[in-house]
């Protein structure tokens, strides 16, 4: 047992990663003023000298998402061809938005809107341009490009791990530059630049949380709002996500986030109905057409000719956040998203959180500008400038029922903390042990407790400030790798898009091997053949066109490996030792038979029987399930539809190379 748990480690990334956090952290906890002049002076620099490649950077994702998601890739599945998404639309939208976005927009959802109000960038403050352009700025941060990032890690890491059966790290998207090198030095230090990036993005969310989880406990029952009282509930809330991460992804992760989500949905429908209904709706639509039609210009807008550090406090820190948060969110996203084409990711990842993102700002930034504009809520916009963990709870306060408001919100604010903590382990522990996800409990209470650890020590160092630094500061090294991975990935996707091109319609050419007169492939086609069938034709002729094959290959000195799994898939496999192998499968799968067929067509399907079905031989290859059955064809058939696809497969290697 205990030599199986050691070899699902990955030692030089976890020694390294938590080596590395630790002298970060040990800097920081022993000389606590100068580490913070340290932060300091790396955010200064990172705005001053890296502010255009981060704004570069982001752009360049954001067009790369939408030229994947529809161009021909987009039809490519994340897995193979015969895969189906392993969680309902609902669920899914439910993960994506608790992990990627949940305490922000509960820190933020006032907060920001109400600070670009009255401190614009621009125009002058506390006018309605200036809510106009709050607004603006609220939806450029929040929007596509924050979705964008995390989707091209999350894409980058699905393809290869799910359609190529590589490591589910971020090292695997540097397959078809370095190919095999991967596995060495190379792709251990981008795993670890994707734990400490990961760490600290996470730890960020972190302060966040537990700073306006204070402020709620303190409006509540008044509980001081002080460091040692967050450094607390860091605590108890990273004892909540031990338990919580210990359950798994389809209990613990799960289920919190359609919770979450539940919550949230009551309370933006809450704030919709009783807020200015109507004035909300129309804001929402002018907010979206507003920040559509400014996209271009706001996306490479750096302040360059304004002389403002603006910037670097706002657009810089939340590309700096997204991106440090971006191993962490995509490598979770691409974990749930199996099965589903490229063109469905990237309009389920890009658009629907994003549509309920903007909604939430839009309900809760243009209901609180309107409350210090039009009702004389002054007070609302000097607590949010003075204290903007508070900024939540005193706009929940002007509603009926606020204690009940600020109660639910609080909640919210502990389960989106625990969801981030105990997801942000999850995949720290993945990164850390080449991509496996059955690692022993003992890892994952480790990550979700030095989460715990790197946010208490770094919020005694430098409070929410250092959090932020350290964000910015290790999302730098991780965009220039994410710059190089995206070239790797759509490098691969052309070569399976071609590959893809040359699998179309093989099997009718295949099948006119067969040598069949007409009612022979009549009978073949309308016939709907047993499990008992199934199992002769494949024992009686597929089997034995492998052998005979794998004889002809073996004397040109290929390796050639054939097997038979428990549920009667034929495997024919070409060792290509470093390239990849030549897959060829048959598998026997049931299928119900047509309405028409059936004697009782009317029985339940919940209900259906072994006569009530019927089975095909369907060729599976290395990308999965080509549709097609060869059930009822000759050995020489079988034979040139192995010849066929292992041509194809080396005409891909050829171009691979």
């Amino acid at each position: 047992m205990e030599s199986s748990e050691k070899a699902r480690l990955n030692p030089p990334v976890f020694y390294s990663a938590a080596g590395l956090i630790f002298i970060i952290l040990l800097f920081s906890s022993i000389f606590p003023d100068a580490a913070a002049t340290t932060f300091d002076t790396i955010q200064s620099a990172i705005i001053t000298n890296a502010s255009w490649f981060y704004v570069t950077a982001v752009a360049v994702i954001l067009l790369s998402v939408v030229y994947l998601g529809f161009s021909r890739f987009g039809t490519i599945k994340l897995g193979p061809d015969h895969s189906n998404p392993d969680y309902s639309k609902l669920t899914w939208f439910s993960m994506l938005f608790s992990a990627g976005m949940g305490i922000g927009l509960m820190f933020f959802g006032v907060a920001e809107p109400v600070m670009h109000f009255l401190a614009p960038p621009v125009v002058e403050a506390g006018t309605t341009e200036a809510a106009r352009e709050a607004m603006k700025i609220t939806f450029f941060h929040w929007g596509l490009h924050a979705w964008a990032i995390y989707a091209i890690v999350a894409l980058i890491l699905a393809f290869f791990a799910y359609r190529h059966g590589l490591p589910l790290t971020l090292r695997s998207a540097l397959y078809p530059l370095i190919g095999e090198r991967i596995y060495g030095p190379i792709g251990h230090a981008v795993d670890v630049f994707a734990v400490i990036g990961t760490v600290f993005g996470v730890a960020t969310s972190l302060g966040f949380g537990v700073a306006q989880v204070n402020s709620g406990l303190g409006y509540l029952f008044d509980i001081p709002v002080s460091t040692m009282v967050q450094v607390g509930l860091i605590i108890g809330v990273t004892g909540l996500a031990i338990i919580s991460v210990t359950t798994g992804l389809d209990k613990g992760i799960r289920r919190l986030s359609e919770l979450n989500m539940g919550l949230a949905v009551l309370l933006l429908l809450f704030v919709l109905i009783a807020g200015p209904t109507v004035f909300l709706l129309q804001a929402f639509v002018q907010n979206t057409g507003a920040y559509v039609s400014e996209i271009v210009g706001n996306t490479f807008n750096l302040f360059a000719y304004e002389k403002t550090d603006w910037i670097g406090g706002w657009t810089v820190f939340y590309w700096g956040w997204w991106l440090s948060w971006a191993p962490f969110v995509g490598l979770f996203i691409a974990r749930v998203s199996r099965g589903r084409t490229i063109r469905e990711f990237v309009l389920g990842v890009l658009l629907v959180p994003a549509g309920f993102t903007l909604m939430w700002m839009t309900f809760f930034g243009n209901s609180a500008i309107d409350m210090i504009m039009n009702q004389g809520a002054e007070q609302l916009g000097e607590l949010v400038q003075n204290d903007t963990p508070v900024a939540l709870f005193a706009f929940l306060e002007q509603f009926p029922f606020s204690t009940f408001l600020s109660g639910l919100a609080t909640i919210m604010v502990i389960v989106f903390f625990v969801t981030s903590s105990d997801s942000g382990s999850m995949v720290v522990d993945m990164l850390c042990s080449n991509g496996r996800d059955d690692t022993p409990v003992w890892q994952r209470i480790f990550w979700a407790s030095g989460e715990g650890v790197v946010a208490i020590v770094l919020l005694l160092a430098g409070g929410l400030g250092a959090l932020q630094t350290m964000a910015i500061a290790a999302a730098l090294p991780f965009t220039i790798i994410l710059m190089i991975t995206t070239f790797g990935l759509i490098k691969a996707l052309r070569i399976d898009v071609h590959k893809k091109d040359a699998l179309q319609n093989n099997y009718l050419g295949s099948s006119a091997l067969s040598n069949k007169n007409w009612r022979e492939r009549l009978h073949n086609i309308i016939d709907f053949p047993s499990k008992q069938v199934a199992q002769r034709f494949l024992q009686q002729v597929v089997k034995p066109a492998f052998e005979d094959v794998e004889e002809e290959m073996k004397t040109s000195g290929l390796t050639v490996q054939m097997s038979l799994d428990e549920s009667d898939n034929l495997e024919f496999r070409v060792v290509h030792g470093d390239e990849i192998d030549f897959v060829y499968k048959v598998h026997i799968v049931s299928h119900i038979q047509p309405a028409f067929i059936q004697a009782d067509a009317d029985q339940p399907l919940t209900e259906v029987t072994e006569e009530q079905k019927y089975y095909r031989a369907e060729v599976h290859l290395r990308e999965g399930g080509q549709d097609y059955d060869i059930l009822g064809w000759s050995r020489d058939a079988v034979i040139g539809d192995i010849i066929d696809h292992y041509h194809k497969h080396m005409h891909f290697l050829h171009v691979l190379r």
